[in-house]
């Protein structure tokens, strides 16, 4: 029996095909989010699976994606990373075109659960797993449950306001979002290379700029590069990810924290200012019960988060 994970990103959305008894992807198509439009990407996602459905025995298929979504997961509602994803509702129209079950979950509840069957998060029953994409979403599990809330915004701490300004995220600037992830670093580095620009100074870091290439990415590798500018905005968000974990391990007191994305590809330049200020921030026995891990499933998380959605059908 197979499954199909489809996993929508602000930056990449991915279509594979798994193996349900081993577990291991067959075959992956992906796509980048911002060259199609929801409706031409869905219809392709579709065209996809019938030609899937014609050689595999394919169950059913499970998406992960940024919320907000609709009480019943079945309408995406205008993420804040999805521009133009308006009302989409991307379960009836997959399972009316495929004849297939569909499942929706928030790609942070979704990643928390793939970490904790498969990844970091394995054999632990308390469990907070931070995505740290192109936004930062939160999944907790406590006592082995999947929490969701009244409206399914359980610990959506990147919506959290940590200062009174700064880089903008979740639609609030001084947000933990703001600060820690790929969109919010993004602003950071375009607004302190206006600054710098506006002052004549001319190094490494505005000619990146000139270029239009201050991405997350381009950031990480300037930091590594002994870049000043750059260290300063990997150090503001080391210490605003330290601030939200200690607000994390002082509340939920989890026993793992698990961080994707730009955590997962740079945590050598963000544990070590993060931990410390964690180290200052929080209750030293809830500190002392937490492990802080980069994501195990590595880059294809999302397709393990769409995985597991899929075999809750």
């Amino acid at each position: 029996m197979d499954y199909v994970s489809i996993d929508i990103g602000g930056t990449k959305c991915a279509i594979s095909l798994f193996d349900g008894s081993t577990f291991s992807i067959i075959e992956k198509a992906i796509f980048k989010t911002a060259d199609f439009s929801h409706k031409t990407l869905i219809m392709q996602f579709c065209d996809i699976i019938n030609g899937w459905k014609e050689k595999f025995d394919v169950h059913s298929v499970g998406i992960s994606c940024g919320g907000p979504l609709s009480a019943d997961d079945k309408i995406i509602l205008s993420p804040p990373n999805l521009p133009q994803w308006d009302n989409v509702n991307i379960v009836d129209t997959i399972s009316t075109a495929t004849s297939i079950p569909v499942k929706m979950m928030n790609d942070a509840n979704a990643c928390a659960l793939a970490e904790h069957k498969f990844g970091a998060g394995k054999g632990y029953g308390n469990v907070v797993f931070l995505t740290f994409g192109t936004g930062l979403g939160a999944g907790v599990i406590l006592d082995g449950k999947l929490m969701r809330g009244a409206s399914g915004g359980f610990g959506e701490i990147g919506h959290v306001r940590i200062a009174d300004d700064g880089p903008m995220g979740y639609g609030k600037r001084g947000s933990v979002e703001g600060y820690c992830s790929g969109g919010g670093i993004k602003d950071a580095a375009i607004s302190l290379y206006n600054d710098l620009k506006s002052q004549g100074v001319t190094n490494q870091f505005t000619r990146c700029g000139d270029e239009g290439k201050l991405d997350a990415k381009k950031v990480f590798q300037l930091a590594r590069d002994t870049d000043e500018y750059a260290q300063k905005i990997v150090d503001d968000c080391a210490v605003a990810l330290g601030k939200a974990l200690a607000i994390i391990v002082d509340i939920l007191n989890p026993e793992v924290i698990v961080i994707g994305g730009v955590y997962m590809r740079s945590h050598d330049l963000l544990e070590n200012r993060a931990f410390e200020i964690l180290k200052k921030e929080a209750l030293s026995d809830n500190l002392n019960a937490v492990k802080v891990l980069p994501a195990a499933l590595g880059e294809n998380i999302g397709d393990y988060a769409g995985f597991v959605v899929a075999t809750l059908c």
